[in-house]
């Protein structure tokens, strides 16, 4: 098989690719491809996955997989209801820098962390003049059992249906059945200054985050 291959999106950030057309041995069986999931369950902090009978042997990666949202790109403006089911627009932020940070799921181990970890530093964002917003594809009723069970003083917003994932062209991971973990820093004027992808080590969004405004 041909090596995989890399290509940078940002200074802080790397996505891998693999070959267009596998070769034989790189085709799972369905038996193959149900062990791998339950493996990747454990990998990814517990991450829900759907259920092996659901699942189908995986396509094959595309070799160019581009975020539609780049540095020094205006992110596109969006409207998500918060966990109190109030409708939030990304514009109402401007004049402030903001952490935007896309999560697989509420109430994972790793979600779980990254949420408690952004809750931990949120005075030092903060005193940095930003402001925090988690996104993912739970409803509002779910976002609002998570933020009040881990008390989290940031907005949560609900993207059913990935609707803003898919529009920001975030990358999924394992064949794209994982959503991915992908966190961004606009400044005050809106305009995407940091894109930081790290699905194994969920707390280091918080450090990377925090390391760039400082620096800003």
């Amino acid at each position: 098989m041909a090596a995989a291959s890399s290509f940078t999106l940002s200074n802080h950030t790397a996505f891998h690719s693999l070959p267009h057309k596998p070769s034989p041995r790189s085709v799972f069986s369905k038996t193959q491809f149900s062990f791998a999931a339950k493996s990747l369950e454990s990998q990814f902090y517990g991450l829900r996955l759907p259920h092996p009978s659901s699942l189908s042997s995986p396509s094959p990666v595309k070799s160019s997989i581009l975020a539609k949202v780049s540095q020094g790109q205006v992110a596109p403006d969006f409207t998500l209801k918060d966990q109190n089911g109030k409708p939030v627009s990304l514009k109402k932020f401007r004049g402030k820098p903001v952490v935007v940070y896309f999560y697989p799921a509420d109430e994972t181990p790793g979600c779980t962390k990254q949420a408690c970890a952004f809750r931990d530093s949120y005075e030092k964002f903060k005193k940095a003049g930003a402001e925090v917003i988690g996104i993912s594809g739970d409803d509002t009723a779910s976002h609002k059992a998570f933020a009040s069970k881990y008390k989290l003083p940031y907005t949560l917003l609900s993207d059913e249906g990935n609707k803003v994932r898919k529009g920001w062209g975030i990358p999924g991971d394992f064949f794209g059945s994982l959503p991915g973990r992908q966190t961004y820093v606009l400044d005050k004027n809106g305009v995407v200054q940091l894109i930081y992808n790290n699905q194994f080590q969920p707390e280091k969004h918080i450090d990377e985050t925090l390391k760039f405004l400082k620096s800003a």
